[in-house]
């Protein structure tokens, strides 16, 4: 894991001689005294990172597919979705990251402590399989950018995306990583304002649909898939491995809440951008495709439907957004996976930790497998944003008994309102995803 040491920059610290996971704990404490916090108004911005390795996970091209099926089919009614979700999102992953500053551990480091061993192994490994789910489609859709772009195929794009995002993340440090994936979030932010301001959007329409529900018959699934390629599993993980990684959980009480509130304000931002690249996906897919009586059956399609509609220029940015968010996520969602196998270890992410490495190179290779044998690609990527949503509610589950918990979170535990708020938040994905399930039921 990384610590800042007295001369500002980051090192690794191995964990490798600890023999009990609880032993870490002390020794956890023991870091955290020798650097004295400094926080000023300014250093806000030292903040700003581990909500953007957050955000562009759901601005993945599974978001990309959900999104396009969402407004090509539904117009702009499914827009609400997307509020509803990110809402969720910045609740969710704000508590993620409490855990992680107060505790110094990590989710799967904190199941692995303090759940029985067969729950702690079966959430974990249902977790890695989430991660699995979400690289199939990051690394899915920087093959089809790729195949728009240049016309590489499908299969080979697969593997160069594979290759290329797990070199990036091998070779480079959690730091080097966030500044690769705020340049990519902005990148693919900008692409879609370029999209957005070639449409013409009704604005009155889009405002009332952002806030009032509606479920049009025949859409459970794709509201599931929007949920579920917003909310994401791994996401939560990879939040809390990313905060505790800074070893932020200082011996002042006054100074982790400080944190705790700078924290919020990176997570907020994040989200909010996330939001809106989301929306705009949705209101240009309906503006565009919906408007015309076009429904996108894959992304090549949406593609191949811009050009004569906005031009070249415009269907060349698209493919060229696919591979960043692409590659990018590809990176977050392998660095997931490489976290929680290492947390059924008690350790923290380490890429040159042979447990970390092993966690990514299976999340990475399952996924390129999946990919290799696929035939639907559009709609093998909103599936697996659906098999998001059905293991969210696990990872829900064990992120409030641990951060609700005075045992684990000491003073910092969750609040009662922090409480209730959290409890209806994992009723909401339980209670969709059994009317998901119900609807696939009866047809």
């Amino acid at each position: 894991m990384f610590v800042r040491g007295p001369s500002g920059p980051l090192f690794f610290c191995h964990y490798n001689q600890i023999v009990s996971i609880r032993a870490k704990l002390p020794i956890l404490k023991s870091l955290s005294t020798r650097h004295s916090a400094r926080l000023y108004a300014a250093e806000i911005i030292k903040y700003i990172g581990p909500g953007f390795l957050v955000t562009v996970g759901f601005i993945d091209p599974g978001n990309w597919a959900s999104n396009m099926v969402a407004g090509s089919t539904f117009g702009y009614r499914l827009l609400w979705v997307v509020s509803l979700s990110t809402i969720m999102l910045i609740v969710i992953q704000h508590n993620a990251a409490h855990l992680g500053i107060a505790t110094g551990l990590c989710l799967a480091e904190a199941a692995t402590l303090y759940f029985p061993r067969w729950a702690s192994r079966l959430l974990l490994w249902s977790a890695i399989g989430a991660s699995i789910s979400t690289l199939l489609a990051e690394i899915l859709g920087a093959a089809i950018g790729l195949n728009m772009l240049v016309g590489l195929p499908t299969k080979w794009g697969a593997l160069l995306g594979a290759v290329f995002a797990t070199y990036l993340l091998l070779s480079n440090s959690y730091r080097r990583t966030e500044r690769w994936i705020i340049g990519f979030v902005g990148l693919i932010g900008l692409s879609f304002l370029f999209e957005l301001a070639l449409v013409r959007v009704d604005w009155a329409q889009a405002a009332v649909s952002w806030v009032r529900p509606n479920v049009p018959y025949g859409s459970m699934l794709v509201v599931m898939s929007v949920l579920g390629a917003v909310v994401m599993p791994h996401n939560i993980f990879l939040h809390s491995e990313v905060i505790q990684s800074r070893q932020w959980n200082t011996k002042d009480e006054s100074t982790i809440r400080k944190q705790l509130n700078y924290e919020f304000v990176d997570t907020l931002v994040s989200m909010i951008v996330g939001w809106a690249i989301n929306s705009a996906m949705i209101l240009v897919a309906a503006s565009v495709f919906f408007a015309s009586g076009i429904e996108v059956s894959d992304l090549a399609m949406a593609k191949a439907a811009l050009e004569p509609m906005l031009g070249s220029l415009a269907s060349g940015v698209f493919a060229t957004a696919l591979i960043l968010s692409g590659l990018s996520s590809s990176i977050t969602a392998a660095m997931a996976s490489g976290s929680v196998f290492a947390g059924m270890y008690g350790e923290p992410f380490d890429i040159r930790d042979p447990h970390s490495r092993a966690g990514v190179y299976i999340g990475v290779f399952c996924a390129l497998a999946v990919v290799l044998l696929l035939r639907n690609e559009l709609w093998a990527l909103v599936i697996s944003q659906a098999v998001l949503s059905v293991q969210l509610p696990w990872t829900l589950l064990a992120l409030i008994l641990l951060t609700s918990k005075q045992k684990v979170m000491g003073k910092f535990a969750n609040s009662l309102l922090e409480n209730v708020v959290l409890w209806l938040m994992w009723a909401t994905v339980s209670f969709l995803n059994v009317k998901l399930l119900f609807s696939l039921i009866t047809g």
